[in-house]
């Protein structure tokens, strides 16, 4: 995208705050005035109040100083807070336009972006394109008007000598030009060090337990190290960047003034030009470097912002889920087809799911055992839409789930799994998420179903007990119950179970179970089973391999057939054998 599109797509979300940019913008233009003001009063003050006029009023020189500098900085006051002001609202407004995109993204997205590029672009990304909105903007603004304002009493002074200074110009955009290269290009691989920064700071705090149990310290810190290593590197070459242009720009700006003090001189001494013309004119050039500095300074500053703002309408423009449907379901009977469904995952030959054909009638449950790699959780996801099959079709209820919009389509199950997400807020928002009209007696309906009751009864604060970061301050057996009080509240006809009690003791693991016993009737229930152990009583078991349905049937008819479910059991039996033996030694 070139620089003219970013700035005009980063105007779009700055001109619906345009009274904000009125009232700057008319503040901008006060502090031109006074600025050009002060050059200005140098003639007179010169001229006629040391020569000795006695026409001179002497008072009004303090008072015409006070009220410059008064009036300058107050503008420059509503200048700061209405840019400020403007900022911010863009900021919340492409924030929020950021979140909203994330929440709807395919997986597909997720499996190929870190959390800690993502986080980067959410925060350290979007305060430059804060500082481009509010600093750039200022500066160019209202530098530029300053530097109009010098320039028009330049020349009425003397626009022979103004003319000097113009010719000024066109070298000085050639090198803005040829910076502004370069800067963009500098930036955008300072965003990608950035971004590999988070991410690294990210995982060593997600995974700060496993780099402990395993000692990992020295490797992450090593790690850590080339990433930081890079990331001052690249900030380095941003620094000689930055330092480069303003000195550059300086020294072209010298050559003009050096010329214009020999002419100056030359003028004033032939008495083509008073002492006040001299003075006025040479402070109102030199007033001149400072807008100048600021707008070469910036230019840094707008290109970082820029590259920025890239990587940000990159995410929003990012495509979001395939929600075709249109039709809305209230509750499905739930009836499952698979039908030669296929899938396979990005930069992989193997298929994942490989023409895979599966009835599941309503009210049943369904478990689903296989070698890991065999597809069990992807045939879910699928299910789920999480994915999008590349072959065949899936319907719930005789209708292709590309008919049924997804919010419809998903408020049709319920998932307990065994890597329970929960967030970092009260245990009874964690079990009502999604929903803000659970009455008190249907959440401690679902608090007992789950075995939670002695638990919460026992914490200080009951509920409104916070969970910590990904349910930190609770046992592995306790966010499950979680999960599955979670699963009663929805009371969705279809219920997913991803080995939902492996987390739990041998007594909660009888009281859940009774309770997904509960759960289960009348409802069609899809088991993921990795212990054999949780599925004897399945209606169906669908024996998966290399992402095909190799199997199907009853326990006792499976272990009766020579197949891979009966090497399976016997793998199962024989571990079990094995740790009994060990723990009778």
């Amino acid at each position: 995208m070139t620089p003219y599109k970013l700035l005009t797509r980063l105007l779009s979300y700055s001109w619906i705050y345009w009274p904000g940019f009125v009232i700057a913008f008319v503040a901008m233009l006060i502090v031109a005035i006074t600025e050009a003001a002060f050059p200005a009063m140098m003639k007179p003050l010169l001229d006629r109040g040391f020569q000795g006029a006695t026409s001179f009023q002497v008072w009004w020189v303090p008072t015409a100083v006070l009220l410059i500098f008064l009036v300058r900085g107050s503008a420059n006051f509503l200048v700061g807070y209405t840019m400020q002001w403007v900022a911010n609202n863009v900021l919340r407004d492409l924030r929020r336009a950021m979140f909203e995109k994330l929440l709807c993204l395919p997986s597909t997205f997720f499996d190929k972006s870190t959390s800690g590029q993502l986080i980067s672009k959410m925060i350290v990304e979007i305060h430059m394109v804060l500082l481009a909105v509010t600093n750039v903007v200022t500066v160019m603004v209202r530098d530029s008007l300053i530097l109009m304002g010098l320039l028009a009493w330049l020349f009425w002074l003397n626009w022979k000598l103004t003319l000097i200074v113009l010719i000024l110009l066109p070298f000085l955009a050639l090198l803005s030009y040829r910076f502004s290269t370069r800067m963009r290009e500098i930036s955008k691989k300072f965003m990608t060090a950035t971004g590999d920064m988070t991410t690294s700071i990210e995982e060593a705090i997600a995974g700060n337990r496993v780099i402990k149990v395993f000692g990992g310290e020295g490797y992450e810190t090593k790690r850590f190290e080339l990433v930081n290593s890079l990331y001052r590197r690249q900030a380095m070459r941003l620094a000689v960047a930055q330092s480069l242009q303003s000195p550059l720009t300086q020294l072209l700006a010298s050559l003009a003034v050096a010329a214009i003090l020999t002419i100056a001189l030359v003028q004033s001494r032939s008495g083509a030009a008073t002492v006040g013309d001299f003075v006025s004119f040479i402070t109102a050039m030199l007033m001149m470097f400072g807008p100048l500095r600021h707008l070469t300074d910036v230019n840094s500053q707008m290109q970082r912002g820029l590259v920025a703002a890239e990587s940000i309408f990159s995410l929003i423009d990012e495509k979001t889920e395939l929600d075709s449907g249109q039709k809305v379901l209230d509750r499905v009977i739930g009836k499952i087809n698979f039908q030669k469904v296929s899938f396979s995952y990005t930069g992989r030959d193997t298929p994942a799911i490989d023409r895979l054909t599966l009835d599941i009638e309503a009210g049943t449950t369904v478990a689903f055992v296989g070698p890991s790699g065999s597809g069990k959780t992807t045939l879910i996801s699928l299910l789920l839409r999480l994915y999008e099959r590349t072959g065949g079709q899936i319907l719930i209820d005789d209708i292709p789930i590309e008919e049924i919009s997804l919010r419809s389509l998903r408020a049709q199950f319920a998932v307990v799994s065994q890597d329970v997400i929960l967030f970092n807020d009260t245990i009874e928002s964690n079990i009502a998420y999604g929903r803000d009209d659970v009455a008190e007696a249907k959440l401690w309906e679902a608090i007992r179903a789950a075995d939670l009751e002695k638990l919460i009864l026992e914490l200080p604060k009951g509920l409104q007990t916070i969970v910590g970061d990904r349910g930190v301050r609770l046992s592995g057996g306790q966010r499950q119950r979680i999960a599955i009080a979670r699963a009663v509240i929805k009371d969705a006809p279809i219920l997913i179970l991803d080995e939902a009690t492996s987390a739990l003791d041998g007594a909660s693991e009888s009281r859940v179970k009774y309770a997904l016993d509960k759960l289960r009737t009348e409802r069609t229930t899809l088991v993921i089973a990795h212990r054999l152990s949780t599925v004897l009583n399945a209606d169906n078991i669908v024996v998966m391999e290399r992402g095909r349905a190799v199997q199907v049937g009853r326990h006792a008819d499976l272990l009766l057939s020579n197949g891979l479910y009966r090497e399976l059991y016997s793998e199962l039996t024989k571990k079990q054998s094995r740790e009994i033996t060990d723990g009778y030694r």
